[in-house]
């Protein structure tokens, strides 16, 4: 059976383009074209993965990101005509796990839905993992179970934000550019958009500054590297 992705898009043309993008590559699209009915079609399909417009009639994409984080982890990429960084922010903050800005190349789009979908696959351990768990000061960060904890309390993190970490961690004292943070994390090159490296570096110094934890820096004109000492 093919796996179902829904596109909740009130453009009903791009809606149809993504979906036959998506049809190519063996996946099966469902469409709605409001925010009420893009929940009522979430509930009824069980998708693997969400396409989610932020400017939706009836009910807006934040709500919808919203209500189906409450109790669902379904990898959710959501689509803006915004390119403010704040709306950025704001869905990824929410819970979304990528952020795409009209206008885009549905190619892009299907290469970022394979990503996800990679890694949802390998945080839910459909795919043999390797137990691997990296300590870095009073951070500990386990892949396999994508939990993370300091100095034994639970440390709340999406899954990028973790995968982020995990990266920084995993390589400490070296620089990286946001590019390279990136196409590492992400998983795919050329198609990128490095500000997103800068919203999530943000969200991770904020998670680490309430715990007083200052390993994220900037090295100006280079990148970020992550640092204990």
């Amino acid at each position: 059976m093919k796996q179902k992705i829904l596109i909740i898009e009130d453009e009903k043309e791009l809606a149809d383009i993504l979906g036959a993008y998506l049809e190519v590559e063996g996946f099966s699209p469902i469409a709605a074209y409001d925010g009420e009915k893009g929940l009522s079609a979430f509930y009824t399909e069980q998708p693997i993965l969400v396409l989610l417009d932020i400017m939706l009639p009836k009910k807006d994409g934040i709500s919808v990101c919203k209500e189906i984080r409450e109790n669902n982890d379904v990898p959710i990429i959501m689509i803006s005509a915004k390119s403010g960084e704040m709306d950025k922010v704001i869905a990824l903050g929410i819970g979304a796990d990528d952020y795409v800005t009209k206008p885009f190349s549905p190619l892009e789009l299907v290469a970022r839905v394979k990503a996800n979908l990679r890694r949802y696959e390998q945080m839910s351990g459909k795919l043999n993992l390797k137990k691997d768990e990296v300590t870095a000061g009073e951070l500990v960060l386990n892949k396999t179970s994508y939990t993370a904890s300091v100095n034994g309390e639970n440390f709340e993190l999406t899954t990028k934000e973790f995968d982020i970490l995990y990266f920084f961690a995993g390589n400490p004292n070296q620089v990286f550019t946001k590019e390279q943070i990136y196409n590492n994390v992400w998983g795919y090159s050329k198609l990128g958009d490095d500000n997103s490296v800068t919203v999530y570096v943000k969200r991770l110094r904020e998670r680490l500054d309430k715990y007083h934890l200052d390993y994220i820096k900037t090295v100006w004109g280079a990148g970020y590297k992550f640092s204990v000492g």
